[in-house]
This record gives structure tokens, C-alpha cells and sequence, in this order.
């Protein structure tokens, strides 16, 4: 694909945005008529049958146009389409919209907006708690020899888990104090790491203080089982085309149903760089395989805490839903 020349590419921009804007297939007649390229129908359509042979273009009937297969849409996403950037008004809109006292509902009314905006499907990973910055933890004495554990991580989040250890609450205050120095501005997944090394470490073993506080440490940040991601979904009525087989709607819903198939698919988001694009088979999900999904990442560039995603049908308007995730 890289050895196209420069007419072949722009003709294949012309017939792909063409398919894009609702053509069932695109003529040589249409390309001609519709940009200008300073070159004959014959010429036109003579370079379409050598994007066919190629690989990019596809003649599903002899007598009609060509559309653009999956190859031809990567092609056409990575090299050819230039991303029109929104409006400061639209950003502007996009803030207002999903501006919210709490991160549930912000997660939430994002969601809601990219399906509205895009008039796809929406799907947000809500941030991942095992990244959040642990500010402070305390254990608050119960009976029968089980504590609470109150923890606060830096965005203001308060959790509470009940941990069972007979424990003398005296001793509490050392706990805290050793603990909050030691794990303080850690992520939890650090915290992990750091409890388990701590533990292994012989020294520790002797220092009963030091002994109880991380025991503790792995019972409330190692053996608990992790939470599943919270999936947010807006608009999957959106996927549903009246054209549908009742096996593929079934296919779709029952797959939007699956968070763990979903957190897997914007998990490899959240370990890329910028915006990512998955066509048909590249989503690895059989139900999307005439689906295209177009994700991103959220939260510090070194770490990030979630990710979103639209999903839509292969021909959807992909500069205004890029352009759409990016700003959201």
C-alpha cells in the first residue's frame, strides 16, 4: 500500500469519502463529477480496477462501483484522512456537558454525550481504582476481631473494607503512622508491590510492630480480589440496524453485555498513544466484525486511569467521531 502513487491515493480518498457520506458504491462517474481531479471517467476508472487488484477497493457486483475493504479504510485512516478540530464552541459545549460534582456522574454524562454527539454507541471504563494515589489509610476498631478500613486516595475518594484480624486497637496508632509514611502517594498497584517486598524482607519478620502493620498491609491491599471495572454504555440501540439478523443483534447485545470482553478491548487503548482505530477483525471480538471502534485513553500520559470508545458501523464519519473522543 505505501507504493500508491499520489493520483491513486487521492482517487481512492475520493471513492472512500464518497462510500462514507451513504454511496452504496462509488463510480467513476461520481469521483469525477463530485472532485476535481483533473482526470477523464476512463482514467478514473482505470485506476479503480488497479485499486481492486491491489487490494483497497472491492467490486461487489460487476455492474456497480467499488467500495473500499478494511484494508482500504486503514489506508485511508492512517495516511489520508486529515481530522478537522473542533470548534472552541463545541469544546466548550463538550465541558459544560460533562462538568459534574462526583466522577461517577461525570463518567456517566460522558458517556451519554459521545453516543449523542456521534449518534453511535458509547462505552467509557471508568477510572481504574488500582491507579488512584493512596493519601491516608486508618483501621477503626470493631468486635469480634474485625477492623474497618477507611481509606482516602488523593482524588477524594473514600473507601471502606472490613478486615479480619484480632488485633490490639493500641497498637493502631503505630500501624497508621508506619503505613501512611511508608505508602503515602503510592498507587495501589505499587502498594502491592511494595507490602509484598516489605514482607519478605527478614528484618521485618523480628520487629512485631513493623510485623502487624504489614499483615494488615496484605490483607487489605493484597488477598482482596480485585473489582471488576465499571463499564458505562450509552446508545446501543444505536448498533441496531433493521437490516440485522436476529443472530447478529443477539451477538451485539450479548457482547455489550460482557464488561471483562470490553475492558480487554480498551485496555490495549490504554497502553497506546493517542487515539486508536479498530476495524472489523482488528476489534479481536467476532460480534464487531463489521463494526469499527474508535478509542482513547484518559488521565496523566504517564498513567492513565480509564479509557473511552464509540462504536459504530465501519462506514461512519470518522474525522468528526475522532475529533468528538479526543476532546471528551
Amino acid at each position: 500500500m505505501s507504493s500508491l502513487n499520489r493520483r491513486a491515493q487521492k482517487i481512492l480518498h475520493a471513492v472512500v469519502t464518497e462510500y462514507l457520506h451513504g454511496e452504496e458504491a462509488v463510480g467513476s462517474r461520481t469521483v469525477t463529477r463530485r472532485h476535481d481531479l483533473g482526470l477523464s471517467p476512463a482514467t478514473v476508472r482505470n485506476v479503480m480496477a488497479d485499486l481492486e487488484e491491489m487490494g483497497p477497493l472491492e467490486q461487489r457486483h460487476s455492474s456497480a462501483g467499488r467500495v473500499p475493504t478494511a484494508t482500504g479504510l486503514r489506508f485511508f485512516i492512517d495516511s489520508l484522512l486529515k481530522v478537522r478540530g473542533l470548534s472552541g464552541a463545541e469544546k466548550e459545549e463538550i465541558r459544560l456537558r460533562v462538568t459534574a460534582p462526583t466522577r461517577d456522574e461525570v463518567v456517566h454524562r460522558a458517556s451519554r454525550l459521545l453516543s449523542d454527539l456521534t449518534q453511535h454507541a458509547a462505552i467509557i471504563i471508568a477510572p481504574d481504582p488500582d491507579a488512584q494515589r493512596l493519601t491516608q489509610v486508618e483501621f477503626v476498631p470493631l468486635r469480634d476481631g474485625k477492623l474497618i478500613a477507611v481509606l482516602v486516595t488523593a482524588d477524594g475518594q473514600i473507601e471502606n473494607r472490613l478486615i479480619a484480624d484480632d488485633i490490639d486497637p493500641r497498637r493502631l496508632e503505630g500501624i497508621h503512622n508506619y503505613l501512611n509514611q511508608m505508602l503515602s502517594g503510592m498507587t495501589l498497584d505499587e502498594i502491592r508491590e511494595r507490602v509484598i517486598r516489605e514482607l519478605a524482607d527478614d528484618k521485618n519478620r523480628y520487629d512485631e510492630a513493623i510485623s502487624a502493620a504489614l499483615r494488615l498491609g496484605h490483607a487489605l491491599f493484597v488477598d482482596r480480589k480485585d473489582r471488576p471495572a465499571d463499564v458505562v454504555i450509552s446508545g446501543q440501540a444505536n448498533l441496531i440496524d433493521e437490516t440485522f439478523a436476529q443472530d447478529r443483534t443477539r451477538d451485539l447485545l450479548r457482547t455489550l453485555e460482557d464488561k471483562e470482553n470490553l475492558v480487554r478491548l480498551l485496555d490495549r487503548t490504554r497502553r497506546a498513544d493517542g487515539i486508536q482505530v479498530f476495524l472489523g477483525a482488528e476489534t479481536a471480538l467476532h460480534a464487531f466484525h463489521q463494526n469499527s471502534v474508535i478509542a482513547m485513553s484518559y488521565g496523566p500520559e504517564d498513567q492513565p486511569i480509564g479509557a473511552l470508545a464509540v462504536i459504530g458501523p465501519m462506514r461512519m464519519n470518522y474525522g468528526k467521531v475522532m475529533s468528538v473522543v479526543d476532546v471528551t
